[in-house]
Formats: structure tokens, sequence, C-alpha cells
């Protein structure tokens, strides 16, 4: 049986769950049918300038057309390094006319969370599908607007959650859903790094900063993938070792989730801390993941001494191809607004647990 499970899994490989979503297709009817489909970046820190548009140099499906800055100073680099033409340069201001422009197809913001909302809305007021980096919002208000405006407009949304387009992170997903070993009873998920920044949106609330929108989501992610649930309580607690510099947002933050099925999940994310690793123990066995949320290289081990380690490169554009094939085919996307919405469910309950100190029901 060992055998052939770990057979299985090398062999077959894994498919991530799909939550039900019927995107609306612009494409086809109303626009020729294109073999890739024009990428326009709202943003250009280091997400889009040192991960995406490389990344995109690597697609098959989609191509850099366009970007969308309020730093002037930076075009020119941008066109030379990636030929893109002066009419597909856009501001905040000028923003809303690329709907009028045939090469962008997709609109992918690449903002700080507190501008995801506006900038989503706005691009899917022009018939643009979109892409939003996670979190997808600071509050499931906004996050709900996001998703009534793509569907009014009829564009599809998909989250950044490059972590769902990797092998190795399905193949737990895969476990969870199928347990081999049994119920999942324990899960301890940690994601966090230690930021020498002293002066960044992360830092700032007004930008949606705080540790548990950003790396939280990975530990959050690691124990909702796993167990394939969503969380039914919480309890959590924040803190910080660095009061001059978090003091308006959360540099660290514990916290337990409960699920339906019994299990329960210890999570752990900070800014201050170096640590990366999922640990799920069933009935009559565990799984482990090392890093479990990295950008390339994830991988892990079973109790019946099965390997995940799924070679990749980098997720961005396994990612970036999927979304533009479910946009061009017509077929649901990976990973939709819903699931952004889900995780921000949750961490707003995190968050008020951790300000009245005492279990939220979920």
């Amino acid at each position: 049986m060992k055998t052939n499970r770990r057979t299985f899994i090398k062999q077959t490989g894994v498919v991530a769950s799909s939550t039900v979503f019927s995107p609306h297709v612009l494409l086809g009817a109303t626009r020729k049918k294109k073999d890739k489909l024009g990428v326009a970046l709202v943003g250009l820190g280091y997400y889009s300038t040192s991960i995406l548009a490389p990344a995109l140099q690597e697609t098959t499906k989609c191509e850099l057309t366009g970007i969308v800055t309020g730093s002037p100073e930076k075009i020119p680099k941008w066109q030379q390094d990636y030929g893109i033409k002066d009419g597909n340069v856009y501001n905040y201001q000028n923003y809303d006319s690329i709907a009028d422009n045939p090469d962008i197809d997709v609109i992918y913001v690449v903002l700080p969370p507190s501008m995801h909302a506006e900038y989503t809305i706005r691009g899917a007021n022009t018939g643009k599908h979109m892409w939003c980096e996670k979190p997808m919002a600071p509050s499931v208000k906004e996050c709900q607007d996001m998703i009534n405006a793509c569907k009014d407009n009829k564009v599809t949304l998909a989250i950044g959650y490059r972590c769902q387009h990797d092998p190795n992170i399905q193949a737990y997903m895969k476990v969870g859903k199928e347990l081999p070993f049994g119920k999942v009873k324990m899960i301890t998920s940690a994601a966090g790094y230690f930021d020498g920044r002293t002066d960044h949106w992360k830092q700032k609330k007004a930008m949606g900063g705080g540790v548990m929108g950003d790396m939280g989501v990975y530990a959050l992610q690691g124990a909702r993938l796993a167990t394939g649930e969503e969380p039914v309580a919480v309890t959590a607690q924040a803190s910080t070792t660095r009061p001059e510099i978090y003091h308006e947002v959360e540099e660290t933050m514990m916290f337990q989730l409960e699920f339906s099925s019994g299990a329960r999940a210890a999570c752990h994310t900070s800014f201050g801390i170096g640590m990366n690793y999922l640990q799920v123990n069933y009935e009559k066995g565990w799984l482990k993941m090392e890093p479990q949320s990295g950008y390339g290289g994830n991988k892990g081990s079973m109790s019946d001494g099965t390997e995940i380690n799924f070679p990749l490169k980098r997720q961005q554009p396994k990612q970036m191809d999927e979304d533009a094939q479910a946009i061009m085919d017509g077929t649901p996307l990976m990973v939709p607004g819903e699931e952004g919405l889900r995780d921000i469910t949750v961490v707003e309950a995190i968050y008020k647990s951790a300000a009245q100190n005492c279990e939220v029901k979920i």
C-alpha cells in the first residue's frame, strides 16, 4: 500500500480542489480569440519588479503588455526592459481608460492591501479580468464588494495565492481529502521572517499592514488546506518585541483554530521570527512540510516514507498561466475571489479575538 500510494502521487500528480465558481468570460463572442492574454501590472514595487515581471517572461499563456504606476521615473526602464508601448502606460488618474485598450485583457493589482478594493473595482468596471495579490483586502466587506463588482461586469477575479498552484501544496491537500492516515487531529502551521524595515506599508495600519494579512495568511492556509475545512472558532494573541516599529499593527500573531471535525490547529506568524513549516498529525500517521510556503522548493514527507518533492522553479509563472488558461477556456479558476474572502473572514475573527482576549466563533 505504501509503494502504491507513493507511486500514485509521483506519477499522477495532484490537483487542488476548486471552489465552485462559474466565471463569465468576455473572450469569444466579444473579443478575438487570443493565444496569450495581455497583462497590465498595477503598482511597480518589489513584487512586480523582482517577481511578477520576470515571471511573465516565462509564461506561455500571458504576457506583460501594460503598466500602471504613480512613479513616472520608473517608466523608461520598464519600457526598455519589456518593450511596453507608450499607449499602454497608465497612471492612477487615467487608469480607467484601460477599458479602450485591446492589448490588455487582465489587470493584476499589486498594491498595498488598503488599495486592493478600489483598484480591483475600478478595473472590473473597465471590463477587464482581474487578478489581485493577497491579502485580498483588509475587510470582509471590501472582499465582497470586489467579488460583486467582477460579477456585475461579467469578468473573473483570481487572488494571487501562488502556493495553491504548487504541486507540493496540492499534495498535502490531496492527503487531507483522501485521508489515507485517518482523520486530521492536530496541525501546527507557521510562516514568518525577520523584517528589518522600519517605515514600510506592512507596518502601517491605514495601508493594510500587520503580519496577519501578510505572512499570517500562509499559516492560516496551511491549516485550512490541510483539513479541507473552514474553522468554526478561533482564539488569538497579538504581540511585538519592537514596539517602536510595530506600534500600529502586530509584529507577531499566535492563533488557535477549531474545526467542526474536531481537528485543532496551532498557528504562528511573525515579522520578527524566521519560520516556515507545517505538521499535520492524523489518527494513524503524520505529514510534514518545510518549507510550506516558499517561492520554490517546498517539500515534505509522510509517516509511511512517501516524499513530497515536486521540482518547481517558480510558482508565479504556473499561477499566471493556469489563471490565464482558465479565462480563455471559461473554466473555474483555481483560486477565485471567494477563496480570498474565506481567509479574510477568519482574519477578522482573529483580530477580534486578540483585541477582546476571548474565543470568537466564526
